[in-house]
């Protein structure tokens, strides 16, 4: 099988419980299957972590407590990782890119954004931050967890600042005005409407 070169790559970034893949599948179902795919990074690395700890990914692909319970050691290993090559899981989700456009719903690093720019070049390249206060991803189960929500992969991108989009999801915008603002990234993008 040829290897697809999407049209239009989004990088969704942001802190736990903000609503990445929320608002990724729902861009991604305004979009439709036929034309939008959702990559994640860390697929690669829940995959890895899987099938060399014996445990089961749907449920490390999940957002659930056992997930949460393994997040601490999955982020140490893929930090190793990344210390020898820093688009190695980028790398691996990008493999099974197969539509027009590529929506990439879990961004945490500079190192994310270098790797797809130097992919994919910035003409094809947007990027959205959601944000969401402490208050709102509390209600939405968060709790600070010391190791997990004050390393590399959840402040990284704090004092990134070259945001092509930046939504607030904290309740008060509907999610149709939210999408209407993501969809206009896509509109931008002239064929690919």
């Amino acid at each position: 099988m040829e290897k697809t070169t999407p049209k239009l790559v989004i990088l969704f970034s942001g802190k736990r419980k903000c609503g990445k893949d929320f608002l990724s599948e729902a861009l991604l179902n305004k979009l439709g299957t036929d034309r939008a795919q959702i990559i994640r990074i860390s697929e690669p690395i829940k995959r890895h972590w899987a099938e060399s700890m014996g445990l089961d990914l749907a449920e490390l692909l999940s957002d659930s407590a056992y997930k949460e319970h393994y997040r601490k050691q999955m982020i140490e290993w893929s930090d190793d990782r990344r210390r020898e090559d820093y688009g190695v899981f980028c790398r691996s989700a990008c493999s099974t890119i197969e539509r027009d456009i590529c929506i990439v719903s879990d961004v945490r690093r500079k190192t994310d954004i270098r790797f797809f720019l130097e992919t994919f070049g910035p003409e094809r390249l947007r990027t959205v931050r959601i944000e969401t206060s402490q208050d709102v991803r509390v209600s939405r189960g968060w709790r600070f967890e010391s190791g997990i929500d004050d390393v590399q992969s959840e402040c990284d991108l704090d004092d990134y600042d070259r945001w092509d989009l930046r939504l607030l999801n904290d309740g008060d915008v509907e999610v149709g005005e939210m999408l209407k603002r993501l969809y206009s990234i896509v509109e931008g993008m002239g064929s690919l409407t």
